[in-house]
């Protein structure tokens, strides 16, 4: 019986904490696309999000103070490259490359 309960406490607490609050990134995600627009930025982007990126992205700088992830879909599927903060990383213009924060 004492292992019983043993088991249930302890899968209860890993359950409550697994469940964090998601959090918003402090600072920027900058996104290059060509010498002909804009750079597009993204302020605080939340944990958790998927952000599709534009179809002529081609560079990402991480400016947040947390790790971006950019992955090769537009769905944030799969597995994805390590931006750390103030470091950037190449998206080929395609349309398919998605980025979330860690």
């Amino acid at each position: 019986m004492r292992s019983s309960f043993t088991v249930v406490a302890l899968a209860l607490g890993s359950l409550l904490l697994g469940v964090a609050p998601a959090h918003a990134a402090t600072g920027e995600v900058v996104v290059f696309t060509t010498e002909f627009e804009d750079v597009v930025r993204y302020a605080d982007p939340a944990s958790g999000d998927c952000v599709r990126l534009p179809a002529t992205a081609h560079v990402l700088v991480n400016l947040t103070d947390t790790d971006v992830r950019i992955h090769a879909g537009p769905w944030c599927s799969g597995p994805g490259v390590t931006v750390a903060p103030e470091r950037g990383w190449h998206a080929p213009p395609s349309g398919l490359f998605s980025f979330s924060v860690g």
